[in-house]
């Protein structure tokens, strides 16, 4: 008798923690968009925060070990995009995580179908090869682009500040990389060579006694300018090399030049209007690399940069010189 009233019991408890299930699930789903990723073990999570730039504060840091001692395992992962990760979380803990990060100006990053967080280098601040401000720039395009939805897939930005390129802009969604484009004051020039022998290029030789060069070559390192005794080889201009349609991962795309010599406000042009041609020309969950290969390259020089009067870089000849013997474009 006692047994018999339990079984509509059992049926509607499990009826309510399938329908909690169901519930959880679509709730994972959207988190994961905000930058809690399921992790293999049951309800347990990687809360991703975000770093652009991959700068944070000393406080920001301390609390990152906090959250992780007192909600994870006491460990975290920094990732290759400049992230810091606390793993082992559970869901039950989210809104007290995000809580306690605010109190030192900190939140979680995003995944899924938008901006993802910008990733740079240290940039002119204090790496003696840096040619543009890759910081400054980097936390700006954090303010105004993370978590801009795409309508397709992740974007990711990244910011080099020389053709060392250490933040891989060749494999970004769009890219940029800080260059300089020398120029010779032949008044000032004492013919000592230095420059031609710096030139890893081979784009400088010396003629009558003064350095020549060969812009097709010219990858606008700036090296020639560093090691001028008597500041004779100057920066005639600085600026940023943008790449548009590379990423990494399984399929992985090298990205095209598409403009040179662009300025910071020309960045976030530059920016905004490939996101929304990216929105409108984009298929399903493609990259916009292959909306790129899809359509041409051309169809996103005319709709893009050619509309916003930048300096295109028109002709595979002209990225020959960006790519290891030359021979990407051939």
């Amino acid at each position: 008798m006692d047994g018999a009233p339990a079984e509509p019991k059992l049926e509607a408890l499990k009826a309510d923690l399938a329908k909690e299930s169901r519930r959880l699930k679509l709730n994972f789903d959207e988190l994961k968009s905000g930058g809690f990723i399921k992790q293999t073990q049951k309800d347990l999570f990687t809360v991703r925060l975000r770093c652009p730039g991959g700068k944070v504060t000393s406080r920001q840091l301390a609390k990152a070990a906090d959250l992780a001692d007192r909600y994870g395992k006491g460990e975290v992962h920094i990732t290759v995009r400049q992230s810091v990760e606390i793993p082992y979380v559970h869901y039950q803990h989210f809104d007290t995580i995000a809580q306690e990060l605010r109190s030192v100006d900190w939140s979680v990053a995003s995944c899924g179908p938008r901006v993802r967080v910008p990733t740079a280098c240290g940039g002119c601040r204090y790496n003696p090869n840096g040619l543009m401000d890759t910081q400054a720039l980097c936390q700006e395009v954090d303010k105004r682009f993370f978590g801009t939805p795409t309508g397709h897939h992740k974007f990711k930005v990244s910011f080099s500040g020389c053709p060392i390129d250490c933040f891989r802009t060749r494999e970004m969604d769009l890219g940029f990389q800080g260059v300089l484009e020398p120029k010779l004051d032949e008044d000032l020039c004492n013919g000592c060579g230095l420059c031609v022998k710096a030139c890893e290029e081979g784009a400088l030789k010396l003629e009558n006694g003064l350095p020549v060069r060969d812009l097709s070559k010219c990858n606008y390192c700036g090296d020639c300018v560093k090691v001028c005794p008597v500041d004779a080889m100057v920066a005639h201009r600085k600026g940023w090399l943008a790449r548009a349609g590379g990423r990494h991962g399984k399929h992985p795309l090298f990205a095209y030049e598409v403009v040179k010599f662009i300025s910071d406000d020309q960045v976030y042009a530059l920016l905004e209007r490939t996101l929304a041609w990216y929105k409108e020309k984009g298929q399903g969950r493609e990259r916009i690399g292959a909306t790129i290969a899809r359509l041409g390259l051309e169809v996103y020089q005319a709709e893009v940069t050619r509309s916003l009067g930048l300096e295109t870089v028109e002709t595979a000849q002209e990225r020959r010189k960006f790519w290891a013997g030359g021979n990407l474009y051939v």
